[in-house]
């Protein structure tokens, strides 16, 4: 399906209008638990957690086994109220409302103290008409209800037949009936963090006041024909006069050279104004590129609506050019479709998923989305178990080229559909297509995580028999529902009902498909955490690989902060109550000593900081292992299976400080991982493997062009630092866009040609060049286990500073895996005595 251009506007807010005035409720309230026992500031922005904590009440909720202390808070019914003077004069003004944009979760309203609206969904806007009600000094309450025990009443109510999953499974230490409200899932459940089901007003709370109109909404739908490019803007209105407003709006592009005018006569009510903005194809509209392959640009816009009687109302925003297409055309060699986006040259998708967190700050965001981008990633998934992003969020994807692939919030579980909540869901969905769908950087809008797998592949053990009247909600949650919003909402992107999903062989299967992880067809999830993660043969071939992953533990540092001493071991009660999957902690060591000796120091700090490092490695060398696969799988079909186009690992962020799938820490610490990921997201790549004792070398390139170039292939003996052996091919074309073999020698030659190596005693290691020009990350093979190695021996590190500001590390011995704190690389395999711009940290470091 071809999708049309898209020229995304990107709100920047309003200018100053006559028509209308806002006034910010944020600051201070007050906060009371249920039976007025406890009474205390707390801001707006916020929830009652941080307010207890900034009292003094609680400690900090991360620390030791405080989520499982603090559950009192969360089943309490808090009430947020505060007293205020509006700061203008109400009877100038004909409509007064309260606008919630944020409310955690179930509430009742009132406003001096009379009942105006509830609220039941912490993804939606609230707004209510206090025309009638509001003073000069007014009071506003917000009495809310545990989102636990309404949960819990919900799904009592709910007596035709369970709608599963109850309870999360006890090592997640969550909350049961999490389907029935809609809250943030990772906050109650999932097993990625702790259940915290806050309470509060998480997002800014204001008056407005409007003069004859008030100017709700504005937005804009891309048309595109083969001679020009039109605009369809959209603007809504509440006329609140009881006569006709006329008047004009002027838009204009200036950098484009392009302003329009037209006449409009708003009628009293609820008003849609449309209309287009053409620019000819003649003039040159530079176009909006994902990370690593060109530039973000956009173009500064201004929508000015001149009505009568002065009323002048402005609004800026940003457009993009940016096209994008599904490719679902034929596959030669396979029964399946191809499973790419275009835009409009192919992209290889390559990156990780995003958790959301409720309070975080602009440096948290920019922190987080420039770790992504450093990392060389296109693409980012908001998890549908997590938040809608906040405007700034997906602002700074617009900015630094970071496609973002958004589910709608609804994950791992089945969901009722009695008509309240379908229309609390419609509202929620409408409002966020509505504030998102501006954004160049989204690409495609998902409807949920893992639930057509979930039902389809009987995660909850639902009866045969049963199943046809839990099919038939999914299509009416996802499908009547969701995506009837999205198509009438947003014409621009695609829509798939959930991941992994076989897409049109799902819509021919009536929606659910039998098996919705096939190879063939859409994207998988895989995850294996017993096999040998160095077996490239245990992956999927697979048109996209959307969710994969290993765990690992955070750094001691880290954890540090939210422990004491009888907590620093791997078998300690702390050690285990943070692990919130099954056997998760099993399975690191088991994966770890596949390859690896593990720790046994007579030390048992020692040994635990040890044991956190080598799962560190162990995360990183699979997920690195697997990933390369996915991308050496980009341009062949293998057994009707390969072509694969994307790699999303799972996961990018934590959300507290645990072992997790993620390769950032919690604070924004970069893990072992994401330092390889710098190198594996590369946009040109040597990648090594063995196949039949056949040693291969792959270049993947996801460049523009193609480049002349060699590739060096070096081996070295554990116990040297000067090479044993090198060879550097002939010239060859490294076409854009294609992963293709560039070397293959049987390893029995290898070790032979390189003076009598064996697979203990020696490792290869080899990168691209063009003109003697380094163009790829060097890359490494091992030939056998590191617990097997000949030679390795324990290699000193030292960090210097040479003249004139230069840094370098310098070891005595060959050293994989080398770790130096608050440095630019890390993990990285050292074959050579000295390795240069490396950042220093803030004090001398020593590094074994």
């Amino acid at each position: 399906m071809r999708l049309h251009l898209l020229l995304l506007l990107a709100l920047c807010g309003a200018g100053p209008t006559a028509a209308a005035l806002s006034f910010s409720l944020r600051g201070t309230w007050s906060v009371r638990n249920g039976n007025g026992s406890l009474q205390l500031p707390g801001a707006v922005p916020g929830c009652v957690h941080s307010a207890l904590f900034q009292r003094g009440l609680i400690q900090d909720s991360y620390y030791r086994f405080n989520d499982l202390n603090y559950r009192w808070v969360s089943l309490d019914n808090w009430t947020y109220s505060k007293e205020f003077k509006i700061p203008f004069e109400i009877s100038k003004w004909q409509k007064v409302n309260l606008v919630l944009e944020g409310v955690d979760t179930v509430s009742k309203v009132l406003f001096n103290k009379v009942t105006i609206g509830e609220t039941d969904n912490m993804f939606n806007r609230y707004s209510f008409d206090i025309t009638n009600v509001v003073r000069d000094v007014n009071s506003i309450e917000l009495r809310f209800r545990s989102a636990v025990l309404y949960a819990a009443q919900q799904s009592r109510a709910h007596t035709r037949y369970r709608v599963p999953p109850d309870c999360p499974p006890l090592v997640q230490k969550g909350e049961c009936h999490v389907n029935f409200v809609r809250k943030v899932m990772v906050s109650q459940t999932v097993g990625l963090g702790p259940s915290f089901p806050t309470q509060g007003i998480w997002k800014d709370v204001r008056i407005e006041a409007y003069k004859y109109l008030s100017p709700e909404l504005l937005h804009i739908f891309p048309i595109y024909s083969a001679r020009e490019w039109n605009l369809e803007i959209e603007s809504t209105f509440d006329v609140v006069s009881s006569k006709p407003v006329a008047g004009q709006v002027i838009i204009a592009i200036p950098k484009l050279q392009t302003q329009q005018t037209y006449n409009i006569e708003l009628q009293p009510g609820k008003r849609i104004v449309e209309l287009f903005l053409n620019v000819s194809k003649n003039i040159t509209v530079e176009t909006w590129w994902p990370h690593g392959h060109g530039n973000q640009t956009g173009y500064n816009m201004t929508v000015l609506f001149e009505l009568d009687g002065g009323l002048n109302i402005e609004k800026s925003a940003k457009v993009s050019n940016f096209t994008i297409s599904k490719v679902r055309g034929p596959l030669k060699g396979s029964k399946g479709p191809q499973a790419t986006f275009k835009e409009p040259l192919t992209v290889l998708d390559v990156g990780t998923h995003h958790h959301g967190i409720l309070e975080v700050t602009s440096e948290d965001h920019c922190l987080l989305l420039q770790s992504v981008v450093d990392a060389n990633m296109n693409t980012l998934r908001v998890w549908g178990g997590g938040v809608y992003e906040q405007d700034e969020f997906y602002e700074l994807c617009d900015e630094l080229g970071i496609m973002v692939w958004q589910d709608f919030m609804f994950a791992c579980a089945l969901y009722p559909t009695d008509q309240g909540f379908l229309d609390s869901v419609r509202a929620e969905v409408a409002y966020q297509i509505k504030r998102l769908k501006s954004h160049p950087s989204i690409i495609i809008w998902s409807g949920n995580n893992e639930n057509e797998a979930a039902l389809m592949m009987n995660w909850y053990h639902i009866n045969f028999t049963d199943r046809p009247a839990y099919i038939k909600d999914y299509v009416t949650l996802y499908v009547k529902n969701i995506r009837e919003l999205v198509l009438a909402g947003d014409k621009s992107r695609p829509f798939i009902t959930s991941s992994p999903t076989n897409g049109a062989e799902t819509v021919a299967e009536g929606w659910v498909s039998q098996n919705p992880n096939s190879n063939y067809f859409g994207d998988v999830h895989f995850y294996d955490y017993i096999s040998d993660c160095w077996n490239w043969k245990v992956f999927p071939k697979a048109r996209f690989a959307s969710e994969y992953g290993y765990q690992s533990w955070p750094s001691f540092s880290t954890l540090e902060k939210v422990s004491s001493t009888e907590d620093w071991s791997f078998n300690s009660k702390f050690s285990l109550h943070r692990q919130h999957h099954a056997d998760g902690n099993k399975q690191m060591l088991h994966q770890a000593g596949l390859h690896f000796k593990l720790p046994q120091s007579t030390d048992p700090l020692r040994t635990f900081k040890d044991t956190i490092y080598l799962t560190q490695v162990m995360q990183a060398q699979c997920v690195k292992t697997e990933t390369e696969f996915y991308l050496r799988s980009r341009s062949e079909i293998v057994d009707q299976q390969g072509h694969t186009m994307g790699a999303l690992y799972w996961q990018l962020n934590d959300i507290w400080q645990a072992p997790s799938w993620a390769s950032l820490e919690y604070g924004g610490k970069w893990k072992m991982l994401h330092y390889f990921a710098q190198n594996f997201f590369a946009p040109l790549l040597p990648v090594g493997f063995e196949n039949e004792n056949i040693f291969y070398i792959y270049g993947v390139s996801d460049l523009h062009s193609d480049y002349t170039m060699t590739l060096t292939v070096r081996v070295h003996t554990w116990s040297s630092l000067e090479p044993v052996c090198s060879r550097v091919t002939e010239h060859f074309v490294m076409k854009a866009g294609e992963a293709v073999c560039l070397y293959e020698e049987p390893v029995s030659e290898l070790l032979r040609r390189c003076g009598n190596c064996t697979r203990e005693s020696c490792v290869v290691s080899f990168y691209l060049s063009a003109d003697h020009e380094l163009l790829s990350p060097t890359n490494y093979h091992f030939l056998s286990s590191l617990k097997e190695a000949m030679g390795l021996c324990k290699a000193q590190i030292t960090v210097s500073t040479g003249h004139g500001g230069g840094q370098g590390a310098v070891t005595s011995a060959v050293a994989p895996f080398v770790w130096l704190e608050r440095f630019s690389d890390n993990g990285f395999l050292m074959t050579e005595k000295t390795r240069h711009h490396i950042l220093l940290p803030l004090e001398p470091t020593t590094q074994e």
